[in-house]
């Protein structure tokens, strides 16, 4: 019975914590609009295929997926089709972050791939 609740218990908070992680998403503009009007964070990560840099920051944003406290959605740009969002927000490079919360943006990461710049620019609109 004890084991039964202790394994019960672990779902539970297993379950609680993936709800508070990092989602990782294609970017769509319906789906930021949506963010912004209910002021959440998120995060554009503008990417290229043929960007090296990319992916290196794509095996980042794998790792922090399983933090707890990343309550925060990643949108993936793709930065060779997408011009409207890119003038948007004025993006010049491949492998550049936009950290948004509703309409404002509170931090901008270009060409960085270390995981505590990264963590830190994500938390910096939680």
């Amino acid at each position: 019975m004890v084991l039964r609740r202790v394994f019960f218990a672990s779902v539970l908070l297993l379950a609680s914590a993936a709800s508070h992680a990092l989602e990782i998403k294609p970017f769509s503009a319906a789906l930021l609009a949506q963010a912004q009007a209910s002021n959440q964070p998120v995060a554009l990560h503008f990417h290229a295929d043929w960007c090296p840099t990319c992916r290196a920051q794509d095996k980042v944003l794998q790792s922090l997926k399983s933090e707890s406290g990343l309550d925060l959605t990643v949108m993936v740009v793709n930065y060779d089709t997408e011009k409207d969002i890119k003038k948007r927000f004025n993006v010049r490079a491949q492998s550049t972050f936009v950290v948004l919360r509703g309409q404002q943006e509170w931090a901008r990461l270009v060409g960085d791939t270390d995981p505590a710049a990264i963590r830190t620019a994500f938390k910096s609109a939680l």
